[in-house]
């Protein structure tokens, strides 16, 4: 999905034609670039299909696009500012042999412009409602085994097709940002799992499209954090964590007034992610009545410690009991 991808969209595609699994279909969206970062891909093979949409309909509205028109039974996400590792396809699918209940296989990201630190190993999720991606800017010298995630950050993430498609995708009303999250706890409540590889890599230029906190970014990431906290958090954990959720969205705000510039869109965030609630609950209604999962298994999946959010660390967190387990 791309939007003024400027230098990065030729450099992404061409690491798709690099592909050891060769066996794919690309549908490459824009969202009304205006910078001809989309007119100037060189000729494609058949594989690769290009789809502009005149106007930008957002990451969330997007992808869906390309997941309705997409055969296969996994659906790999890249970004535009994000790079595939030659075998990085090949690296996503093996992974899901790991479990039978994987839904969701994360990519390891390295920053772009030094790749001896992490952009991330996964998104993580606090139970008060807040989620960040683990290892973000970290020393790359420790590797991580694979591993749980709550969910895989959307910057290069896998997930099962049919699944995603009957939970209607990504959640359009958030355009950008967090939707990744919405979707990895709807998979969650469903009893999917995700899995964190250490072997598909991407390079990924943290905030290449958006501008790392940018007032863009500020604002959408605020009020759909708070959207995809009222809208999946099941009701017993929801009235135990409100007093703290809370208490997180005015400390953020009570943060940002030390950064002037950061305050306005936080507070439109916080705002508009209160006042969009009535929606939000309509939502919410369906998604509880279809969990499959107990309170206690969902709960497995939470970090903890807000010591991890902060430091933006790696929990430990483990995958459920199952007789079926493969070797990755």
């Amino acid at each position: 999905m791309n939007y003024n991808g400027g230098k990065w969209l030729n450099a992404c595609v061409h690491s798709l034609t690099e592909q050891s699994h060769e066996n794919f279909e690309c549908f490459i969206i824009d969202n009304g670039s205006t910078d001809g970062s989309f007119e100037a891909l060189p000729q494609l093979d058949t594989r690769f299909v290009l789809m502009p949409q005149g106007e930008n309909t957002g990451f969330a509205k997007g992808n869906n696009i390309a997941a309705k028109k997409a055969r296969g039974k996994w659906l790999a996400l890249l970004n535009p500012d994000a790079f595939a590792r030659p075998d990085w396809l090949e690296k996503l699918l093996k992974a899901t042999t790991y479990r039978s209940d994987i839904t969701m296989v994360g990519s390891t990201q390295y920053l772009a412009d030094d790749p001896n630190h992490y952009d991330g190993v996964g998104d993580f999720y606090h139970i008060f409602g807040l989620a960040w991606r683990a290892a973000h800017k970290k020393k790359a010298h420790v590797k991580y085994p694979p591993m749980p995630a709550f969910g895989p950050c959307g910057a290069g993430a896998l997930y099962h097709r049919e699944t995603f498609i009957a939970l209607g995708g990504f959640d359009e009303r958030f355009f950008c940002y967090h939707e990744d999250v919405d979707m990895a706890f709807r998979l969650r409540l469903m009893g999917g799992e995700c899995i964190q590889s250490p072997d598909a890599v991407i390079d990924h230029v943290a905030s290449g499209i958006s501008g790392r906190a940018s007032a863009f970014a500020l604002y959408y990431g605020t009020r759909n954090r708070i959207w995809t906290y009222f809208k999946n958090m099941p009701t017993p954990l929801l009235l135990l964590t409100l007093p703290a959720h809370l208490a997180v969205n005015l400390a953020y705000i009570l943060w940002s007034c030390l950064r002037p510039k950061r305050l306005p869109p936080v507070i439109r965030g916080v705002v508009h992610g209160f006042a969009g609630l009535s929606n939000i609950w309509e939502s919410r209604q369906k998604i509880q009545n279809t969990r499959h999962v107990s309170l206690m298994d969902l709960a497995r999946n939470f970090a903890y410690n807000p010591f991890k959010v902060l430091s933006r660390g790696v929990p430990r967190l483990s995958f459920p009991p199952q007789n079926d387990k493969k070797n990755s």
